[in-house]
């Protein structure tokens, strides 16, 4: 049986987008299965008594140059300094259409269409014109994805997976779990990844 890497995201964290580009070479490596897990950071944050570092005014000033770091790092397209990009953004819109997608099996595939959207493209996934565009490029019909994430069925999903992290410990995005354990941010999927190989 493979070992199997649960990941919790939120489309508005950009350490989250950061973790999301290693994910394929992570499974590639490892042999792990990647489980997407859309959930709502505000929500965790709120269950929490967390806060985003950009409300942190110190760590406001730091994150962009903590980014530049990282992007360069992995030599991905992000868009910095984050004044390029509108954050942060009100993520329950995107975090629905989210579950909604995940729900028809598509999850991995609105994951990285949505934070290559959003991070690369600067493009506000926080509005319904954005997540339309967003999934038209996955050939999925807006119409149709958009009524799902109104429905009860997906609010509630999303607050059961929100809630689920938080009773497990998470904090914060991305949460990542292996085999029970929390690894929480970009910057522990060294331990990730021994974790996925030390059975």
């Amino acid at each position: 049986m493979s070992p199997r890497l649960e990941f919790f995201w939120d489309v508005s964290s950009p350490y989250t987008y950061l973790a999301s580009t290693q994910l394929d070479a992570l499974a590639e490596r490892t042999g792990a299965e990647v489980v997407y897990r859309p959930f709502l950071l505000g929500g965790v944050f709120k269950a929490t008594g967390n806060v985003a570092p950009a409300v942190v005014p110190a760590r406001a000033v730091y994150l962009s140059t903590d980014l530049d770091r990282w992007r360069k790092r992995y030599g991905v397209p992000m868009k910095l300094p984050l004044t390029e990009v509108v954050f942060p953004i009100n993520s329950v819109l995107a975090m629905r259409v989210a579950t909604a997608v995940d729900l028809r099996g598509m999850g991995k595939a609105f994951c990285h269409a949505a934070m290559r959207a959003y991070w690369e493209e600067a493009l506000d996934v926080s509005t319904e014109p954005v997540l339309r565009e967003v999934l038209t490029r996955l050939e999925l019909d807006p119409d149709a994805v958009l009524a799902e994430a109104a429905s009860q069925q997906v609010k509630d999903a999303l607050r059961a997976a929100s809630d689920e992290a938080v009773a497990r410990g998470a904090f914060g995005a991305p949460a990542m779990f292996v085999d029970g354990a929390l690894y929480f941010g970009n910057d522990r999927l060294d331990f990730v990844e021994a974790a996925l190989t030390a059975g």
